[in-house]
């Protein structure tokens, strides 16, 4: 990404994309059954050791169409300086999907989560929290290659709202409250500037 954004809060780059570019209202896996983790993600080092601090938690909540065998759950790490530890991991992909996608199509790592009472979000890794955005080469912006991957996420007419709205919620809990303020008050900026600029006003 050769272009670098106006704006940075906590240190990433905020690609403006983001308020205007359409993707499906929520997410329902009873419409999609998780396609968006069929092929795998790349998580930081430290989710990964999360992970494996859990692992048998995680084996006895694997359901017949997932491995059981941890060995067969990671690929080898590699650098990648996106990630706070400047080291990625990537989940395999068994039977067609990610390891952690059971056969309904839910995260098994969001829900030992909820099972256990814990914040839902406590061992799911940051990639699968945030999709359809993603963090690259240090800015906030658009999975486009994943969401082309996808039958029924990137199709135009059942994108019906923006991908801040979809990833509200994400966004809060990734930048914090201050942080996601400071989002908001440049996102009004962004979309009264371009209505200025265009002479159309753009919903928010």
């Amino acid at each position: 990404m050769s272009i670098k954004f106006e704006k940075i809060i906590n240190g990433i780059y905020i690609d403006p994309i983001i308020f205007t570019a359409k993707f499906v209202k929520t997410c329902d896996v009873c419409v999609c059954s998780g396609e968006c983790c069929y092929y795998g993600v790349y998580i930081d080092k430290n989710e990964y050791d999360l992970i494996m601090s859990i692992k048998d938690r995680v084996i006895n909540a694997c359901d017949d169409s997932q491995t059981k065998d941890s060995t067969r759950w990671f690929e080898a790490p590699e650098v990648d300086t996106d990630f706070q530890s400047g080291i990625a991991v990537g989940t395999e992909v068994y039977n067609q999907k990610c390891v952690f996608l059971d056969k309904q199509g839910f995260c098994i790592l969001q829900k030992i989560a909820i099972e256990d009472k814990e914040f839902k979000w406590k061992y799911k890794p940051l990639y699968c929290i945030l999709f359809p955005l993603v963090i690259f080469e240090g800015a906030l912006t658009i999975d486009d290659e994943h969401i082309d991957r996808m039958h029924y996420c990137s199709l135009k007419h059942n994108q019906t709202t923006t991908m801040f709205e979809h990833s509200r919620e994400e966004l809060r809990y990734f930048f914090g409250e201050k942080a996601f303020e400071e989002l908001l008050q440049y996102r009004d900026h962004y979309l009264i500037k371009i209505s200025k600029e265009s002479g159309v006003e753009i919903e928010k």
